[in-house]
């Protein structure tokens, strides 16, 4: 059990990621008296790149440096479930913090598998614990509770200290029958509830929804419907790691009579770790992607990944016609048992577009109940405030508008007390009233390439611009004295040829740079620097009278 308090001792939760956005989740939990906390830290996740605001990049993570610099006095890492944004940083954040973690063993073996599939991934030593299991980091007795939520294994956490209990819920929703795993264990959050809960830190994503969410085993039958009504082929997109979906369609095709084939590495890596967990036991085998073009068209379903419209997915492949295995024909289905996230419509369309234009029929949650969130609406909220009873509501994973009416919504249930968290600000949560105490720095790192960069280094930004307004190189070859040598040459990148007027761009840079090199005094042409930048500026704005944008623009002055 956790030690009593001493004078001076504080309990705080400072987000470091997923608090003002959904995604890139990292939470941690501070105990003790501001010169001396011990810290805890509950998942350590990234969110994806959007090719709009960060062109080229891969994946984007917490920056980490706060806790990094106290590192020494960070006690352990929690991770409640598997989801990316919940765990994906993990393999690349961990070595530079080297403390031990918990994770389930669904969790634990997705790590594993990760770590052997892209290589060289850090052999991080973890530790594994189920719902219901209660262990000691430091000053912070931890609690494991059983939650529903679209992937299995997820947890939340009731992390006692000598200050108080806080609720940390993790992704949850209610689902009395799902296809695999637990349910939500309101029986522990009532007895903890009767134990006196200080604050609860909770799931905002679907707060904008009333009611309640429909169970896994609604979609599962759905799913069979429509499967065996389907006269040819049927694929089936949804997200890798939600096995009790996999585990529906699979049940699925063997009452339709067909074999499932999976497709994409995810896929694949996710039903392996979950058959060595025990959660697909009793199922035929799932067969490679090279029995497909084998099998009858009414004998076959596909299980494959790409519904968020990823470019170098199976789903994208098939719908270009770049797949070497695996084509769609006419009269054939495409379900996409997934919902799409914002920011990913673009791309989703294009590729039910294509899927369409084959003459593929397309069936999304619009048209059948064929998803369903792991996350709580209003309804679900609802019976687990009234469980857990907390003094305090501090709503996380969420926009800003998730969060500002979650904690409307926590009033409304009688919450006496709302904790306003945001990334980077370390929120007080006693002694004394729950309040702002500190704010610390927290950003991104871009993971571009093989590099791990923070969005300044990463060039991103200069990328986005290029797409915008293209790129303009301009050379000039000057003597000492700073006298030309030859005409200016310049190399236009995503510039148009021509002007409205039919004078090329090419033509207007290198005449502007002549001109404006020329008609620098001679004292000024020695200074190759002052020369670059004066033929920059010229040329920027030459371009922009003409085209209405300013592209970037490089200059070199070569001395011969």
């Amino acid at each position: 059990m956790a030690k009593k308090s001493r004078k001076g001792d504080e309990l705080v939760f400072l987000p470091l990621g997923g608090v003002g956005e959904i995604g890139m989740n990292l939470g941690l939990y501070g105990f003790g008296p501001e010169d001396d906390r011990r810290w805890l830290m509950v998942d350590c996740g990234i969110t994806f790149a959007s090719e709009y605001d960060e062109p080229g990049v891969d994946l984007i993570f917490p920056d980490i440096r706060f806790i990094e610099e106290e590192r020494k006095n960070l006690v352990g890492i929690v991770i409640t479930h598997a989801h990316e944004d919940h765990f994906g940083a993990l393999s690349t954040l961990w070595p530079k913090l080297k403390v031990p973690v918990f994770m389930t063993p669904f969790a634990a073996g997705l790590l594993e598998a990760k770590g052997a599939a892209d290589g060289g991934a850090s052999d991080i030593p973890v530790t594994r614990f189920t719902a219901g299991e209660r262990w000691t980091m430091g000053d912070f007795d931890v609690e494991a509770i059983a939650v529903s939520h679209s992937i299995p294994e997820a947890v939340s956490l009731a992390i006692r200290t000598p200050l108080g209990t806080v609720i940390h819920t993790g992704d949850w929703k209610v689902d009395p029958t799902p296809v695999i795993g637990w349910s939500t264990d309101f029986d522990r959050f009532r007895a903890i509830g009767d134990e006196g809960v200080l604050a609860m830190v909770n799931d905002s994503t679907n707060v904008l929804r009333d009611g309640s969410s429909p169970s896994e085993t609604e979609v599962a039958a759905s799913l069979t419907e429509i499967i065996k009504a389907a006269p040819h082929r049927v694929a089936v997109t949804t997200f890798a790691s939600n096995v009790g979906r996999l585990r529906a369609v699979a049940e699925a095709a063997v009452k339709a009579d067909r074999n499932v084939v999976v497709m994409g590495r995810a896929m694949r890596r996710a039903i392996d770790v979950a058959k060595e967990c025990g959660l697909l036991d009793d199922l035929p085998p799932f067969l490679d992607d090279d029995a497909y073009g084998y099998l009858p068209r009414d004998k076959v379903v596909t299980l494959l990944t790409g519904s968020q419209g990823e470019a170098r997915a199976a789903l994208a492949r098939i719908a270009s016609g770049e797949h070497r295995q695996v084509a769609m024909s006419p009269g054939d289905m495409m379900i996409f048992s997934s919902r799409t996230i914002p920011g990913n419509e673009k791309s989703v369309n294009t590729i039910m577009n294509a899927l369409a234009a084959k003459g593929v029929k397309i069936v999304t949650d619009r048209d059948a109940l064929v998803h369903v969130s792991g996350h709580p609406r209003r309804g679900e909220m609802t019976m687990l405030y009234e469980a857990v009873r907390p003094e305090i509501s501090v709503p996380v994973h969420g926009e800003a508008l998730h969060l500002a009416v979650h904690a409307e919504f926590a009033r409304s249930l009688g919450v006496p007390k709302i904790g306003h968290a945001l990334n980077g600000r370390m929120l007080r949560l006693a002694p004394g009233p729950v309040a702002e105490v500190d704010e610390v720095f927290t950003g991104r790192l871009f993971r571009d390439g093989s590099l791990l960069v923070t969005p300044d280094q990463s060039g991103a930004a200069a990328r986005r611009k290029a797409s915008f307004a293209g790129v303009v190189v301009v050379s000039l070859v000057v003597d000492a004295k700073g006298n030309a040598l030859s005409d200016p040459s310049a190399v236009l990148i995503g510039l148009p040829d021509e002007d409205d007027r039919g004078r090329t761009f090419l033509d207007t840079v290198e005449t502007t740079a002549s001109l404006t090199l020329d008609g620098l005094p001679r004292p000024k042409r020695k200074d190759t620097a002052l020369v670059a930048d004066a033929v920059k500026r010229a040329v920027r704005a030459a371009v922009n009278e003409r085209w209405g944008k300013k592209p970037i623009v490089e200059v070199t002055v070569q001395v011969v």
